[in-house]
Order: C-alpha cells, then sequence, then structure tokens
C-alpha cells in the first residue's frame, strides 16, 4: 500500500481549498487509510478535523516534520483512518528556514523537502491528502512536487478565472522540472451563488476553455458545509447534507486517480 498524494490548490482565498480538502479526506477514510497534510499557515485544515486551535499544536506540526525530513513521529489520530499532520502561525517562517538553514545543511533539492518528509509514512495509506496556502510561494511549490495528482479549484469569480491558468502554469512547470510524474487530475468548479448569472457564465468558460480538465461536477454553495468550521465532521447531525455533493465529486476523482 502506497499512497497516492493529492493536492488541492489555486493561489486565490475562498476557493474552498480547505473545506474540500477536509471533505474529501473524511469521505475517502469511509473505506480507506487516509493522512491529511495541512500545508497553510492559517491551519484551517487543522481546525476543521480536529476543532482544536491550531496553537496546541506548536511544535508538533508539518514544519517540524520537514525540519526533521520524516513525518513519523508528527501524525494525529483524528479517526481509525484518518490522520492528520497539523500547520500553526509558525508555518509562515517556511521559506526563510528554507533558503537558510535548510539550504546550509542539506545538498537535497529544496523542492522535494515535502516528498522525502511524507516518505517514511507513504505505505502507511491508502490517500495523502494536502491543503495548501492561496498563494504560489514555497509551501505550495513542495506540495506540488510532493504530489501525484493535483486538482485546480475554481469559484465563479473573475479573479480566481485569472489565477487558474497562471496555477496550471505552476503545475506544468513543476512537472517538467521536478516532478515528471505528477498530473493535474482536474478542474473543480464552485458556483458562488448558483442564481447569478456571471456565475453561471464563468463556470461556462472555464469548460469552453479547459475542456475534458474540468470535473463534471460542480459544487455549489451550501449552508450546512459553510457550519463544518464550527460543527465540524463528527457528530454532526447535518453530516450527509453537508457532504452530499462532494461523494459525487470523490467517484469522479478516484475514477481519474486509478492506475
Amino acid at each position: 500500500m502506497t499512497a497516492k498524494i493529492l493536492s488541492f490548490g489555486i493561489q486565490k482565498g475562498g476557493s474552498s481549498k480547505t473545506t474540500t480538502s477536509g471533505i474529501v479526506a473524511y469521505l475517502l477514510s469511509q473505506n480507506h487509510r487516509v493522512l491529511a497534510v495541512d500545508m497553510d499557515s492559517q491551519g484551517n485544515l487543522t481546525e476543521l478535523l480536529t476543532k482544536r486551535d491550531v496553537v496546541e499544536f506548536r511544535g508538533n506540526t508539518i514544519l517540524e516534520a520537514m525540519k526533521e525530513q520524516n513525518a513519523t513521529d508528527f501524525v494525529h489520530t483524528v479517526s481509525d483512518n484518518l490522520h492528520l499532520i497539523a500547520a500553526e502561525d509558525l508555518l509562515a517562517t517556511f521559506s526563510r528556514w528554507l533558503y537558510s538553514d535548510f539550504h546550509a545543511t542539506h545538498a537535497l533539492d529544496r523542492s522535494l523537502i515535502l516528498a522525502n518528509t511524507l516518505a517514511p509514512v507513504r505505505d502507511n495509506y491508502d490517500y495523502i491528502i494536502i491543503d495548501t496556502p492561496p498563494a504560489l510561494g514555497d509551501q505550495t511549490m513542495v506540495a506540488l512536487a510532493a504530489s501525484d495528482y493535483v486538482i485546480a479549484m475554481f469559484e465563479a469569480s473573475k479573479f480566481c478565472y485569472s489565477a487558474l491558468s497562471r496555477f496550471l502554469e505552476t503545475c506544468w512547470h513543476v512537472k517538467e522540472r521536478v516532478s515528471p510524474n505528477m498530473a493535474v487530475a482536474g478542474i473543480l468548479r464552485g458556483l458562488i451563488d448558483a442564481r447569478r448569472s456571471d456565475n453561471k457564465y464563468l463556470i461556462g468558460m472555464v469548460q469552453d476553455t479547459y475542456g475534458e480538465m474540468c470535473f463534471n461536477t460542480v459544487l455549489s454553495r451550501n449552508a450546512a458545509a459553510g457550519r463544518l468550521a464550527m460543527t465540524g465532521l463528527f457528530d454532526n447531525s447535518e453530516i450527509n447534507q453537508a457532504v452530499a455533493q462532494y461523494r459525487l465529486f470523490v467517484e469522479e476523482l478516484m475514477g481519474r486517480v486509478q492506475d
């Protein structure tokens, strides 16, 4: 059992990366062993999965795991089949460390630091899900380089439409220069408001531009899903309502990432 590593990304905030990463990890853990990795210093995935303040994980996060180049001692149990490597504010110092202390003491390619960190635990899981920050910085770049598949997130806004081509270009760059086996699994589109004609127009524009790269599933804003940050994924009476449309996406995603 060697995990497939899936990253969710786009350099635009508010595009449901964290919610989608968390729900996908949760749904996959119903039948598979899953490790969620929080690569965003905001730590929102950590809070979503654990309902704990990220400060509680200080000194025991993905930052320390990368400094050790071994994730083994930094894995937290969320449920029997769902584990987490947490993040908190100090992950924002990652770039400074990467280009100073790490660079001074390692001959390894900096781009592969996350891949090397996850390697010792990869055989323990079926899937590793990585949530990335809303920026094309080092945290995102090492996540892309560690991934087998990348899911590009798109919310129906003009700024996100502009960001999408640049994100995909970055993926191609990582594939060409660092990780030739990485692939873009597809573009997951989401509506901000299904009643707005401009939202529907932008969803159609992405379909016209990128064709089969787009998943058929189009997410719509859902109040129950929006409350997950407060209600959590476990012991939640409205969980089925919150994740229903994501089940369709996971089914479609599994069809694209199977060998």
